[in-house]
């Protein structure tokens, strides 16, 4: 939602949940990069890989591939079961919380199905007239469920998709004389993995591994009804990485992980308001050099020389991360994620650790924000797996 009624008795807290969650800045100027809504979506789900600084689309080995790249469930044996629980945005206090659901099983000769619940809890929140009178509360949440399928095309090489129902309800109230209402959506992901043999280098067994992820394909979200009613993008972006894994011996194993990632949003604004390019179109045209606001959004309209340049490798987050296992029994990871400042200026490290005992698994991660008030410092993640058959 870009129009915000300013009334006491409209209440849109979600919208500045969801701005912190992107890390993005406002951007006034015309033809640029937008924001998006139901960035959710975007939200790193597992502890493993998020403990490796937000990097997975050329490992995912494990049921969490859905989000990370769904090619990966092709490479992938028996059945799983996970679950994430984080407190979000703990440095807020604000009650909110991320949860996320998980399950695959492996078809022999046909692929792996896989299936997701991704749910965000925004708050609950109070409801108040014209007037400031208390009318209530009401709860603002996200939630996607989704279905996913990755299949070999050769013993080396596996394609991947997701497909996923968007169910966003942010508020209660009105914009510009409009009732809100919860916004419905639907999106689908494209993704391919390679992943080589184990070959000699310098003596240790190696495998290398490169994905990508194109992700989050779909129409815009409304959230009000009407002809003036604006539409929102969801977060398509592409994801695409390498990984080397080096086996020492039987006991002692190394993965080096580092992923690329970029927004595929395209927002083009002038007085009149602002046009979104369509995802189909976004996915082109949002390869190019955008204007971005050095300072707050009425410095620049007044002052355009505060508007500066962002050019197209400048837009693409980067997280590289280690990985350690002993025996494939017990884990220790860590990693590194890099925004630029004009871009979200997101910069935080990342530990982790993990235990794999029998059928069962446990994952921590942990964010070191490098950044001053930073709203994703301290953020911890837990993950619970139950695996049913490894490869």
């Amino acid at each position: 939602m870009r129009a915000i009624d300013s009334r006491p008795g409209f209440c849109l807290p979600g919208l500045l949940i969801l701005i912190l969650l992107t890390g993005l800045p406002a951007l006034p100027a015309a033809a640029q990069v937008g924001g998006a809504a139901v960035v959710f979506l975007k939200i790193e789900p597992d502890s493993r890989a998020a403990g490796m600084g937000n990097a997975g689309v050329a490992l995912a080995d494990n049921a969490s591939a859905m989000f990370w790249n769904p090619a990966g469930l092709a490479f992938q044996r028996g059945t799983e079961l996970g679950i994430t629980h984080s407190n979000w945005l703990p440095e807020f206090n604000a009650g909110l919380f991320y949860e996320y659901l998980v399950a695959k099983h492996n078809l022999p000769g046909w692929g792996t199905l896989g299936a997701h619940v991704t749910y965000l809890f925004l708050g609950e929140h109070e409801r108040r007239d014209d007037n400031n009178v208390a009318l209530g509360t009401f709860k603002s949440f996200d939630l996607a469920v989704g279905a996913s399928y990755g299949f070999k095309l050769s013993k080396h090489f596996a394609l991947g998709t997701s497909l996923r129902f968007i169910y966003s309800d942010l508020a209660d109230g009105e914009v510009d004389g409009q009732t809100t209402k919860p916004g419905i959506g639907g999106a689908f992901d494209v993704a391919g993995l390679y992943r080589s043999s184990p070959f000699g280098l310098g003596g240790i067994q190696t495998t290398f591994s490169a994905g990508f992820n194109l992700a989050n394909m779909g129409p815009t979200i409304r959230y009000t009804d009407g002809p003036d009613a604006d539409a929102d993008p969801i977060p398509t972006n592409l994801r695409f990485g390498y990984a080397f894994t080096f086996e020492f011996d039987e006991f002692n194993k190394l993965s080096i992980v580092q992923d690329f990632n970029k927004d595929l949003i395209r927002t083009r604004a002038d007085s009149t308001g602002s046009d979104v390019d369509p995802w189909y179109k976004a996915i082109f045209s949002a390869w190019q050099p955008i204007e971005v606001c050095s300072a707050t959004v009425d410095q620049c309209r007044e002052d355009p020389s505060k508007l500066q340049k962002l050019g197209v490798m400048d837009q693409i987050t980067i997280g590289t991360g280690l990985e350690y296992w002993y025996n494939n029994l017990f884990a220790i990871r860590t990693g590194y994620f890099y925004e630029n400042p004009l871009n979200g200026n997101r910069k935080f490290m990342t530990l982790g650790a993990g235990i794999r005992y029998n059928i069962i698994g446990v994952d921590f991660s942990y964010i070191y924000a490098l950044e001053e008030q930073s709203p994703l410092a301290n953020t911890m993640r837990f993950s619970l797996l139950l695996n049913f058959g490894r490869e």
